[in-house]
């Protein structure tokens, strides 16, 4: 297996200090806070949805109120005293390679320190370059442009794992020399059109940001601690479906009664 993980360097750790708690394993309390938060740092709107134990794994389910154009990020605040690995997959991406993720501790990931804050802002296309992410329509997200993907359309993912052995610092990158490519599409020949409803979220591929890395040896344990996934939606599709409740607007009595006279009670028509 490999175990050369990508990690965010110092710089772009939050000031913000995470609360500290002692590590006790239980798997019951949520050990590392997940929040989707806008570009000047507020949070969205989420609502918790399901809050269960499976193999061992905390999952964690909830929805979020999407903004349509905005640039947002993901917090991931560790509340641990031992390093983490992150994998985060956003409508079914990894965001560091672009592939398709099914949160396995095999890809590519993030590393968090103990008691540590980080955030998250955008797809990496080399190892100091990210492009941020922003809501969108499906049809302009970067997993339908780029990959014609919209398997898990809508859904912010993010798998924790704890480490196995302690760290060891491999190498510094630079700007120059040796950067990854950006991810390549997986197929053009698949139609983009119509691939999902229109009323759906998405994540788009943003403005160019300045966010350098290192690399470091890194061994995830093989089951996560944690998985958090969350359905982001335009507000009018939490309305509809009841996850928020929204006021109801009424109509005009003279403007929107489009109806027909009724027949009197008992009246037959001949």
């Amino acid at each position: 297996m490999r175990y050369q993980i990508v990690a965010i360097l110092a710089v772009l750790i939050l000031a913000v200090a995470a609360p500290v708690h002692a590590h006790t394993g239980d798997r019951g309390r949520e050990q590392v806070s997940i929040e989707i938060v806008s570009e000047n740092g507020s949070s969205y709107l989420n609502m918790p949805h399901k809050d269960l134990l499976q193999g061992g794994t905390h999952i964690i389910k909830k929805y979020l109120e999407a903004r349509k154009g905005e640039n947002y990020g993901i917090v991931i605040r560790n509340m641990t005293a031992g390093r983490i690995g992150v994998v985060i997959a956003v409508d079914g991406r990894n965001i560091i390679s672009g592939k398709r993720s099914n949160l396995k501790n095999s890809e590519e990931m993030y590393i968090v320190g103990g008691y540590e804050n980080t955030r998250y802002d955008g797809w990496r296309t080399d190892r100091d370059t990210i492009h941020k992410f922003y809501f969108t329509e499906p049809t302009d997200s970067y997993a339908v442009r780029t990959f014609s993907d919209t398997s898990a359309m809508g859904v912010i993912a993010v798998a924790v794992y704890r480490e196995k052995e302690h760290p060891r610092l491999l190498q510094r990158d630079g700007r120059s020399g040796g950067a990854p490519q950006a991810p390549q599409s997986e197929s053009s020949s698949r139609s983009k059109a119509g691939a999902s409803k229109d009323e759906s979220a998405g994540t788009g591929f943003g403005e160019e940001h300045y966010s350098p890395t290192i690399k470091v040896v890194f061994e995830p344990e093989d089951r996560p601690l944690q998985t958090t996934l969350i359905k982001y939606e335009w507000r009018e599709v939490l309305c509809r479906k009841g996850i928020v409740q929204c006021p109801y607007e009424k109509g005009n009595r003279l403007w929107d009664n489009d109806n027909y006279a009724p027949y009197p009670p008992g009246y037959s028509e001949r």
